[in-house]
């Protein structure tokens, strides 16, 4: 195909992709958040037997577009309360776009020196941000699993060698055991992380928490040998977060490594109305966060910091003669990946269209909406099980049949979409506000929304 018959198919495809994404885009608002049944059912059209010859990208993607678009969750929208998931920046959605094109491997410096430069410069943005000691290192990982696994991996290197034992020579056969401690609310990515490390899910041992499941620090167990103690930052249905000052004093006279799994709360510390809540995580030893959560960008993103670099590098890092590496921070050795995207772009797009300010705001604006639905959920006589001290909000509508009915009704009706838990014995509604294109007319709505179902199966159950 001649060079400008090539340029044209190009441009005539980038054109039809960017008119529909605007359009999905334009039609969120007045969308249903949850996908019709009759679209659910309609992704049958896409199982298609694979064909013997290539098909027009252009066809390719209106397929895609027509039948698949209409049974997504409006996720990336106003009205999405669910699993504390953001929505796109419009910067960190572009930088994607570009970041696809660019389609950069973040391996190694010689493979894409600017990712590698980006990574640089959004360790020193973040450290700064997030009130971290400025040497921390920085891995750019799938998510909060991924990013806890790194964390918990730089741990148990960094105990086991302090007991003369090469963990990633020698593995675990015959190495000194590692206790591991968490609080009875520990999350489920912790766990399968610890799993995947060979450290187990089921021998922790579990401290208990308050009502709100911050651990009780006085409960801690005592700590002889190497010790691992994992705190949160942000509780996943409270958003509570665990005393870090007085566990993190406590472990450093005792040789312990603290972990913070901060999946969302680690970012109040970028938040002066907020920040007082992540008091003490600063002393911990490694953190782990999502950026698909609170800093908005597209999936998938998370990150992980560690104090000391050695023991990042020395759980991470791998080396072959044909990985012809640089002078400066190769992006593989602080995260397992090694060939992946360069999810550095979008976390530099965020930041810089941002800036500290909007950040503050995006965070306090979103908590602020949550303490809105709390009042207004107790003000029309429903009960809110946790205190509304950050993004998150527990609610339940009479009984647990009641509760999971208006669940069910407000997830089909498709104003706004929230999810289930279960709290302490209760079950529950989480409403989670974590988007950056939230705003009062969407709370308002959502809350008049919520309180016309919860009343009418109230009135239908008396």
């Amino acid at each position: 195909m001649p060079k400008a018959a090539i340029e044209k198919f190009r441009n005539d495809l980038f054109s039809e992709v960017i008119e529909r994404a605007n359009r999905y885009l334009t039609d969120l608002p007045n969308r249903p958040v949850s996908p019709a049944p009759g679209a659910v059912a309609g992704l049958e059209r896409l199982n298609l037997p694979l064909q013997d010859q290539p098909m027009d990208p252009v066809a390719v993607l209106a397929e895609l577009d027509d039948i698949g678009s209409s049974a997504t969750v409006a996720s990336a929208g106003h009205r999405y309360f669910g699993f504390v998931t953001g929505g796109a920046l419009p910067a960190t959605l572009a930088a994607n776009m570009l970041a696809a094109a660019w389609d950069q491997n973040a391996v190694l410096e010689t493979a894409s020196p600017v990712a590698a430069f980006i990574e640089e410069v959004c360790r020193k943005w973040l450290v700064s941000l997030l009130r971290l000691p400025p040497p921390t290192a920085v891995g750019f990982a799938t998510g909060a699993t991924m990013a806890n696994f790194t964390g918990l991996a730089a741990a148990r290197h960094a105990l086991l060698e302090q007991q003369g034992w090469d963990v990633e020579s020698r593995g675990l056969f015959g190495a000194p055991a590692i206790e591991v401690i968490t609080g009875e609310e520990v999350h489920v990515s912790v766990l399968k992380a610890l799993s995947m490390l060979g450290l187990g899910r089921d021998r922790v041992v579990k401290v208990p928490t308050d009502e709100q499941g911050r651990m009780r620090a006085d409960s801690l167990p005592a700590i002889d040998g190497p010790t691992i103690i994992c705190i949160q930052a942000g509780n996943v249905n409270t958003g509570a977060f665990d005393p870090a000052a007085e566990i993190c004093i406590n472990a450093r006279e005792k040789g312990a490594w603290v972990h913070v799994d901060g999946a969302f709360g680690l970012w109040a510390a970028a938040a002066p109305a907020k920040s007082a809540l992540a008091e003490g995580v600063e002393n911990a030893d490694s953190w782990a966060t999502d950026a698909h959560k609170w800093l908005n960008v597209p999936y998938d993103s998370g990150l992980v910091f560690v104090r000391d670099v050695r023991h990042l590098l020395a759980a991470m890092s791998s080396h072959a003669a044909y990985l012809i590496e640089g002078q400066n921070r190769e992006p593989s050795h602080y995260v397992p990946e090694m060939s992946r995207r360069a999810r550095g772009i979008e976390i530099w797009a965020a930041l810089r269209s941002l800036g500290r300010h909007g950040l503050r705001d995006l965070i306090e604006r979103c908590c602020n909406f949550a303490a809105c639905f709390a009042e207004g959920l107790q003000q029309a006589g429903y009960a809110v099980l946790n205190e509304v001290a950050l993004n998150q909000v527990l609610v339940k509508f009479g009984n647990e049949d009641q509760t999971r009915e208006v669940i069910r009704r407000i997830q089909t009706d498709g104003t706004c979409w929230a999810g289930e838990t279960i709290w302490q014995g209760h079950v529950a509604m989480r409403i989670s506000v974590s988007s950056w294109a939230t705003t009062r007319e969407d709370v308002d709505k959502s809350l008049a929304a919520i309180l016309r179902i919860a009343d009418q199966v109230m009135r239908e159950a008396s």
